[in-house]
């Protein structure tokens, strides 16, 4: 079960349908089917060994069903992903599950439940990608090294049964004339083919290299498929937004704390339709209002000075001072910083006054830092202000209850406990833009608004990505294999000389017309007999019985 010795005396290895040495054919088929020439009559392992588990784990991935199927599942799960944003391209103020819901409704609750918002770095996805890569490896192995071999050591004398088989198939008779094969041989050369001559036998081949197309584009595809795959590995891949505020020193996110931004100054410059350079923007600046025609932020980049003990503070050492603008990042060490969006005039701290409501003497202010709110503020001698719940984008739910939407405060609201002499248990007050409530009974204090202060901020794309060249290599290499096994095809014609005949085969991977005229143009100078395409006499004689029928 291991060999099957042929007729010459040639050793194949079990499971070969021609000989590899004679091209006789060694399969039990009918004698007058064509040969299947895709492997040479190769001994494929998915063919052949079909006992144990690893031959059927083998053979699953080895199928071109299979790996179809994974290509469809895998263009399948992608596009699902694009249907909305994935979380990594959603604004930071709101965590994924409210934002989902609250800007795409049930649907966008439903997607984010299924975990599509983080589609292409879950597991099951990593899974698909990962069976495709297999699939295209086995495959790959499955059918390149059994055709290599056989093309390799292809020999020159075939068999008669294998001269019969192919699809272009011709027989000359001498009739005591002689026929001139140098003639056939040097046209077959100015063809760029290769010839090679054995003991009365010619092969003529040309383009073998095209055989092996496919095989590069699995290749490339492997490639590509592995830079995917690496961009959930830590490190490798990191694309995402922090918003910075004027004054704000923040980590950048994915550098696990080695580095650190400051926004110095936020600058917007926009277009001004009293201007005679920017007149051609007048139209646009009346209908939208405001065009921005350019904003920048100018930075401080920081990196880590040693290593601190968790809780300690960290040190940090200035590394450069940068002006970010659209198109201009900031680049260190493979990341780049990109401006993206900005917003102007946010809402940055509120001041508020203890006092009494009939008096209206005031007790002492509270300033409040909206992105760092205290949870308690001491006033003047024996009057103090507890914070017990903060709002900074505040709206009532279903049952009437106040919860925040987002995480900036676009329209804070807070929940005080004022504590006075008189008063020391305290009262509770919910106070809100335009809106006070006392949902304890009415009170002899209130918190009155006293000011607020506002600043810009910044948004910066963080972006590395260190699977670029993986991802370029891997395309690259696939569209060689492309233009490989497109652009050219492999073509082979073998002649017999006998006694009283002579027999000529061709058989090409595709385009059948051009081996057809490649031949017709070798023998015109000749008085040999055109081979016959035999299928498709197949296909005409079949075509005429049914007809007669």
């Amino acid at each position: 079960m291991k060999e099957v010795k042929c007729d010459c005396g040639h050793v194949n290895p079990f499971g070969t349908e021609i000989c590899g040495k004679c091209g006789m054919v060694l399969s039990s088929e009918k004698e007058n089917k064509l040969i299947d020439m895709r492997y040479e009559g190769s001994a494929r392992r998915s063919q052949t060994y079909k006992k144990t588990i690893i031959d059927k784990i083998w053979n699953f991935f080895s199928s071109v069903k299979v790996g179809v199927s994974l290509i469809v599942i895998a263009l399948i799960a992608s596009a699902i992903g694009t249907i909305l944003p994935q979380e990594m391209y959603i604004p930071s103020t709101a965590t994924p599950a409210e934002h989902y819901e609250l800007e795409y409704g049930w649907f966008g609750k439903l997607y984010y439940e299924l975990g599509f918002h983080n589609l292409y770095s879950s597991w099951w996805y990593l899974l698909i990608i990962g069976m495709l890569g297999i699939s295209l490896l086995v495959a790959s192995i499955d059918r390149f090294f059994p055709l290599y071999r056989s093309l390799k050591k292809q020999g020159v004398t075939r068999h008669d049964g294998f001269m019969k088989r192919q699809r272009i198939y011709g027989v000359t008779k001498l009739d005591d004339q002689d026929i001139d094969l140098d003639k056939v041989k040097a046209e077959l050369k100015r063809q760029r083919y290769h010839i090679r001559e054995e003991n009365g036998h010619i092969l003529a081949e040309k383009n073998r290299f095209s055989r092996w197309g496919p095989y590069v584009n699995h290749i490339g595809l492997i490639i590509f498929l592995m830079g995917a795959l690496l961009r959930s590995v830590p490190g490798m891949y990191i694309d995402k937004v922090v918003w910075l505020r004027e004054g704000e020193r923040k980590e950048i996110p994915g550098t696990n704390g080695e580095y650190y931004l400051q926004n110095n100054e936020f600058t917007l410059e926009v277009y001004d339709k009293g201007n005679k350079e920017d007149e051609q923007y007048s139209a646009a600046i009346d209908k939208t209002g405001t065009i921005a025609k350019t904003y920048q932020s100018d930075v401080t980049l920081y990196g880590r000075k040693g290593d601190a003990l968790p809780g300690e503070k960290v040190g940090l050492e200035k590394i450069k001072d940068y002006k970010i603008k659209v198109n201009e990042p900031l680049k260190h060490d493979h990341y780049s910083l990109y401006q993206v969006d900005y917003k102007l005039d946010e809402l940055s701290t509120m001041s508020f006054n203890l006092i009494n409501k009939k008096t209206e003497e005031k007790f002492g202010s509270v300033k409040i830092d909206l992105n760092d709110p205290q949870k308690k503020y001491e006033l003047n001698e024996g009057y103090s202000v507890d914070l017990i719940s903060y709002f900074p984008d505040f709206e009532f739910d279903e049952k009437g209850e106040p919860r925040t939407i987002s995480k900036i405060p676009n329209n804070p609201a807070f929940i005080f406990k004022m504590h006075t002499p008189d008063k020391p248990e305290g009262e509770v007050s919910f106070v809100a833009i335009k809106e006070t409530a006392e949902p304890l009974g009415e009170n002899t204090y209130k918190m009155a608004f006293n000011g607020v202060e506002t600043q810009d901020v910044t948004a910066l794309t963080v972006r590395k990505d260190l699977t670029l060249w993986i991802l370029f290599t891997g395309g690259i290499i696939f569209m060689v294999g492309v233009v490989q096994g497109s652009y050219w095809n492999h073509r082979r014609i073998w002649i017999k000389r006998k006694q009283d005949e002579i027999v000529m085969a061709g058989h090409t991977n595709k385009n059948w017309h051009g081996i057809k005229r490649d031949i017709k143009k070798a023998i015109e100078s000749t008085s040999l007999s055109e081979p016959t395409d035999q299928l498709e006499e197949e296909k005409s004689s079949t075509k005429g019985e049914v007809l007669n029928g």
